[in-house]
């Protein structure tokens, strides 16, 4: 389940009130005319709120809802998400709708991955090659000028419907890109997260997306498969042209909630990968020679409850943790999926089986749950020792520096 930022609040403003009821509304609903009837309401009154960058307004009714009824947290979230990525346009009397999508990049690299403004020749490529093989026709595309990195993205809701607004208007009225603020700096990793950013505008009711306009069976599973490996093969030397040094992983480009969930889902490996392969190369050490330990973390609020796993790395022959990488959780079936004890006590799951496959065999998992802490210094996350200590990751003092960049 999704969770808001959790803060003090004593009453609900009246607009808060009124989309926590909507949401309930819809929650509750006994029959489709009903849904169709709230969700048209819900849409709109959250529409207005967005437009008016009322934030605050929209998390305090989150919040509500996801402390005493989570069906209804979950439709006033997912009703968010759909709001400000996709909307209606109606401009000279014709109706439009619009999308704003994101082509995820899984980046990783012993240096630095990058970010930035795109060329023009490079975002004119791009932008052929995901026309020909996932939009119709009748689809206007626009990608955004700039290869995001998460930091760079929009923060809130609000700021993700008037990015689609600006563009989506630019795109109706043939205009040049609207002025954009300044890019936040880009913190360094070994593996991230790139993102092309694009707005689709299409005539209303009219299908957007290639798969959209398959006939029977529908096999909209496979269309999509083969529009994602045409989109890797023909974007990937692009895209590598933008982020050199790097091995990538193009994702399919879909609605931009849906297409960033996926990415950070799937740059968990990568992440594990490139630390070790970082480790081994810096420090001229085989993975065997490595171990690792595998620390539960949670919030405080919910005792019990495993929101990520940290995972600490260190020398065979020494104590000190030199490296960590943490595995976020975003369903309730993570957990079982990313480490678990079999029957035999033998640990298994994702984390085990990239790291056994990458040569590391020293894994302990340690059984306590651990408060998610930080460096008050530095903000890096604390990571656990071998005796279950929670300490900052600190290379070997002898270790070469591979470049200006600190990595996390």
């Amino acid at each position: 389940m999704r969770r808001p930022v959790k803060r003090n609040r004593i009453k609900l403003a009246a607009e808060s009130q009124r989309l926590v009821n909507l949401s309930l509304a819809v929650a509750q609903s006994a029959s489709r005319i009903e849904d169709l009837t709230w969700q048209e309401k819900l849409d709109l009154y959250v529409s207005k709120n967005l437009r008016q960058h009322h934030q605050e307004i929209v998390d305090a009714a989150a919040e509500n809802l996801f402390a005493s009824h989570p069906n209804g947290y979950e439709v006033l979230v997912e009703t968010l998400e759909t709001v400000s990525t996709c909307s209606s346009v109606e401009i000279q009397g014709k109706k439009f709708t619009t999308l704003l999508i994101a082509a995820p990049v899984l980046a990783w690299t012993r240096f630095e991955i990058a970010s930035g403004a795109i060329p023009a020749d490079i975002l004119s490529q791009l932008s052929g090659k995901l026309i020909n093989n996932m939009l119709m026709p009748s689809t206007k595309l626009r990608l955004l000028p700039h290869l995001y990195s998460i930091d760079q993205l929009p923060r809130n809701h609000c700021e993700t419907y008037a990015l689609l607004e600006r563009h989506a208007m630019a795109v109706l009225k043939d205009s040049s890109y609207p002025v954009e603020t300044e890019h936040a700096q880009t913190v360094p990793f070994l593996a991230d997260i790139r993102y092309v950013l694009g707005v689709l505008v299409a005539p209303a009711d009219a299908p957007i997306f290639q798969w959209q306009a398959l006939e029977a069976p529908y096999d909209c599973a496979t269309a999509k498969s083969n529009a994602l490996l045409a989109w890797q093969e023909q974007a990937a030397p692009a895209i590598k042209h933008l982020l050199p040094g790097c091995g990538i992983e193009l994702l399919l480009p879909e609605a931009f909630y849906t297409a960033c969930r996926e990415a950070d889902v799937k740059i968990r490996p990568a992440s594990i990968r490139s630390a070790i392969f970082y480790l081994t190369q810096t420090l001229n050490k085989e993975a065997s020679q490595l171990s690792v330990v595998i620390a539960s973390c949670g919030v405080q609020d919910t005792p019990g409850q495993i929101d990520e796993f940290r995972i600490s790395f260190c020398l065979a022959d020494a104590p000190e943790v030199i490296y960590g990488v943490v595995w976020p959780l975003y369903q309730a079936e993570d957990q079982l999926t990313a480490v678990s004890l079999d029957e035999s006590g033998k640990l298994t799951g994702d984390i085990p089986d990239i790291l056994t496959d990458c040569g590391i065999s020293n894994i302990l998992q340690i059984d306590e749950i651990f408060a998610m802490e930080f460096c008050d210094d530095c903000g890096t996350p604390l990571f656990a020792d071998r005796d279950a200590e929670l300490v900052h990751p600190e290379m070997p003092d002898d270790t070469p520096s591979p470049g200006t960049a600190h990595f996390h």
